[in-house]
């Protein structure tokens, strides 16, 4: 008696091995033990002198907080500042979660898709016809290596896409660290002079009353005292919202007590380096010129792809046996090809080839920008160093020479108390103007690193012209030193 087939096919040692050699082919592509932040930190490192890190279990979070307090024990410098949001900011962490998605696209090209079986069983009285296939797609198993190279670029890109997304996090801190400083500057000096102002009508009313004073001149001083409170009133909100906006970027979840800012900002550098190459070193090292270089190559992949393949999407070909009554089981193959009748690849083929001449003109039209970002950058930066200096040597310190002077008169009875209110007045404006131009020129100076290193908000790297390197320990004078009180 013949035996049912679903018994057993015959020949299945055959089938085994060819089933074997498909699985040897298609291969076991798996994933990599750091997700790729071996690169991203290595970028990162190179361009803001820290290295970002994936945290992916309750140790690592240990870790990151055990580093966190170590930070936050002392005055939080810039370097400081840059280090606890790369390691603290949710933002982040959720930016680096592309290296998981991009790496699974990657893993998921280098695997031939499953199999697919088929069964057919028709029975009538007696009788009976089964019919079973098992197919394979051999047209992925064909193309798999370029599919592979395809999405190894775009892994790629996203390593460098999140090496960007670092350096940008390290720029708008290294930012908001500076108006942060800066603002509790102006906050220290704005009560300096509301103290003088307050002081100033006092003494007006003074000598109003005893006739030393006009009435106008009293009501100068007391519309000083009104201009100096709302100064200092802005200037409390301002470094308010300044420090928000650090803590945000720092990825605290609230104003910790512990964060605590130098008292005055880093002092100029003594020279400013020159620009030379400065073009073409950012054209090889801007990180997203090289991810506009990754996403052409892999257009021109797909274009490829899309070429070879335009007729044949969707075959494949497997192992089929027929069982029909009680006849021999008969083996065979099995073969299916798209007949390309109503759609003949060419609207993909098309589709591709403009995706590939829009990434060349994007590509072309970014290193335009990216010339242009780094001159403009760079004058704005030097214009903001020199007019600095310019404060730092030429303005305060004549100002100071100037209230000398005036207080040498006044003494000698020269001139009178309004002149010498009025000099104080001068003599604010000349602090006030050198602090914001300080403050300017590290934020300029920020935005250089930028255009050079990686077309978005980011930091320098050693062997680029920048001016000044990072921020120096803090060495600029006080209000209080550069101007006397009033």
């Amino acid at each position: 008696m013949q035996p049912h087939p679903l018994a057993g096919p015959a020949g299945l040692p055959a089938r085994a091995l060819a089933l074997s050699l498909v699985l040897a082919l298609s291969g076991c592509a798996g994933f990599s033990p750091d997700a790729g932040m071996d690169t991203v930190a290595a970028l990162a490192r190179e361009r803001t002198g820290h290295a970002p890190r994936l945290v992916r279990d309750d140790a690592a979070q240990a870790l990151v907080r055990v580093r966190v307090d170590e930070l936050l024990a002392a005055p939080l410098g810039a370097e400081a500042a840059v280090e606890l949001a790369l390691l603290a900011s949710p933002a982040l962490q959720a930016s680096l979660r592309e290296l998981g998605i991009a790496e699974a696209d990657l893993v998921a090209a280098g695997r031939l898709r499953n199999p697919v079986f088929g069964f057919l069983d028709v029975a009538r009285g007696a009788s009976y016809k089964i019919e079973r296939s098992l197919g394979f797609d051999v047209l992925g198993l064909l193309t798999m290596p370029q599919r592979v190279a395809i999405e190894r670029g775009r892994f790629e890109q996203a390593k460098l896409r999140a090496a960007a997304e670092a350096a940008t996090l390290a720029t708008q801190t290294r930012r908001a660290w500076v108006a942060a400083v800066a603002s509790r500057q102006l906050v220290d000096y704005a009560a300096q002079v509301l103290d003088a102002a307050e002081a100033s009508a006092e003494l007006a009313r003074r000598m109003s009353r005893a006739g030393n004073l006009s009435r106008l001149g009293q009501l100068r001083e007391q519309g000083f005292q009104a201009d100096a409170f709302a100064q200092h009133a802005r200037a409390r909100q301002q470094a308010l919202a300044d420090r928000e906006r650090l803590i945000r970027l720092l990825g605290l979840p609230m104003d910790d007590p512990r964060l605590v800012l130098p008292d005055r900002l880093p002092g100029l550098p003594a020279a400013f380096a020159a620009a030379e190459q400065a073009e073409s070193l950012a054209l090889v090292r801007r990180l997203d010129l090289r991810a506009a270089r990754l996403e052409r190559d892999g257009l021109a992949d797909s274009l490829g792809l899309a070429s070879d393949t335009r007729l044949l999407d969707g075959a494949a070909v497997g192992l089929a046996n027929l069982s029909e009554g009680h006849e021999p089981r008969r083996d065979g193959f099995a073969l299916s090809l798209p007949l390309p009748i109503f759609d003949s690849g060419e609207a993909r083929l098309v589709r591709a080839r403009a995706q590939l001449e829009q990434a060349q003109a994007r590509l072309a039209q970014a290193e335009v920008d990216a010339r242009s970002q780094v001159r403009e950058s760079y004058a704005a930066c030097r214009t903001s160093w020199e007019l600095a200096r310019h404060y730092r040597d030429e303005v305060v310190p004549l100002a100071r020479q100037i209230s000398e002077e005036m207080l040498l008169r006044y003494n000698g009875m020269l001139i009178g108390t309004l002149d010498l209110l009025a000099d104080a007045r001068v003599q604010v404006r000349s602090v006030v103007g050198a602090l914001e131009a300080l403050r300017d020129f590290w934020l300029a100076e920020a935005d250089l690193q930028t255009v050079l290193l990686t077309g978005a908000p980011g930091a320098g790297a050693p062997g680029v012209p920048h001016a000044g390197g990072r921020a120096p320990a803090p060495a600029a004078p006080t209000p209080r030193d550069s101007v006397a009180a009033h």
